[in-house]
């Protein structure tokens, strides 16, 4: 009994060593292949726009014209949103749309190299003095940004505040965490700091006890999962449910409001406005900000209706789904498949 046992427990010892060896060979090929990635994009990016820019029309060739890549959604997104427009200018819309997303991932590519300079000759700020005035108070400011223009190039905004503040974006980690390290490092290579919405507040807090402001960026027009709408918009001519997430927080927290007003010059060359909204968001009715943040992302989109990401399902949850999901009684929402929700409730109509 007691060799069978001493055998059981080596071959377990042996099995646990053999899954750590497995573990550690694949932990040593993916951070090898991060390198060689890495390595690969970084030599890419030292190319001149101008040639990646010939890069980018060869994609959007593949993309628009031999892919189709999520047309669909596309499609049905800009006839929604445009409603008025012919449909030569909906496809034109289209078009403009899928050569921005070519360009744009180019120019993603390029931050991993581009110089200080090279940043602030094509990335260039308008308003910085409102918020600079805002940190010199000692109030931190939020930044509300849309999928829309080039906002991976506004991670340079350290080159233009002041030195008092920090600078930082909320974002959701990516899946894949070798890409994610290296999204990761091309955000922060410019002193701004990237922040994970699951522990936002927390770091947020722990700024402002060192007493640093901080100019913290929310892309906000993310869709939100069925548990999280609290809130419906007009947007874009479409019943839109929006996160309130970015509003609570920036109440509790007391910053100064601004919205980003994102604009493409030329092929490029983009600059973002500042305009203030708030130094006093909490004597603002529940969702005003929402509300107002919505308005100012529909007015940029439509002055150039081709900066924003049309490739995603924004309106994918509708309010008729969620009035199905929603129990008024307990107030909670239902995140079963939907077809087991509707059968369940055919049942219960069917009962005498």
């Amino acid at each position: 009994m007691k060799i069978a046992n001493e055998t059981t427990k080596r071959n377990k010892n042996l099995e646990e060593r053999g899954e750590m060896r497995i573990f550690v060979i694949k932990y040593l090929c993916m951070n090898l292949l991060y390198r060689l990635g890495f390595g690969i994009s970084y030599l890419l990016s030292m190319l001149p726009l101008r040639v990646l820019y010939v890069a980018s029309d060869i994609i959007y060739l593949i993309l628009y014209r031999l892919m189709h890549y999520r047309y669909e959604v596309v499609h049905r997104n800009v006839m929604a949103s445009f409603p008025h427009s012919s449909a030569a200018e909906q496809e034109a819309m289209i078009r403009g749309f899928y050569h921005w997303l070519c360009d744009y991932f180019v120019e993603t590519l390029k931050m991993m190299s581009m110089s200080k300079r090279q940043m602030q000759r094509r990335m260039q700020f308008i308003g910085t003095e409102e918020v600079n005035k805002v940190i010199a108070k000692g109030q931190s400011a939020a930044i509300y940004l849309g999928h829309y223009g080039q906002w991976e190039w506004i991670t340079s905004l350290p080159f233009w505040v002041s030195n008092e503040a920090q600078c930082a974006q909320i974002y959701h980690p990516l899946e894949n965490k070798w890409f994610d390290k290296m999204v990761k490092h091309m955000r922060e290579k410019r002193g701004a700091v990237c922040i994970s919405m699951s522990e936002s507040l927390r770091k947020v807090v722990e700024y402002r006890q060192k007493n640093i402001p901080l100019v913290l960026g929310y892309i906000s027009d993310q869709v939100p999962f069925w548990n999280n709408i609290h809130h419906w918009v007009d947007f874009m001519h479409q019943d839109t449910p929006v996160l309130t997430g970015t509003e609570r927080m920036i109440k509790r927290l007391g910053q100064a409001v601004f919205y980003a007003d994102v604009r493409r010059e030329r092929r490029g060359y983009y600059t973002c406005e500042f305009k203030l909204i708030t130094t006093t968001p909490q004597t603002w009715a529940d969702f005003q900000l929402t509300d107002r943040y919505f308005e100012c992302l529909q007015a940029s989109i439509e002055h150039d209706p081709n900066l924003y990401l049309w490739s995603h399902n924004r309106w994918k949850r509708t309010r008729e789904e969620f009035n199905l999901r929603y129990d008024a009684q307990t107030g909670r929402v239902d995140l079963r498949d939907l077809e087991t929700i509707m059968s369940e409730k055919r049942e219960k109509e069917s009962k005498p």
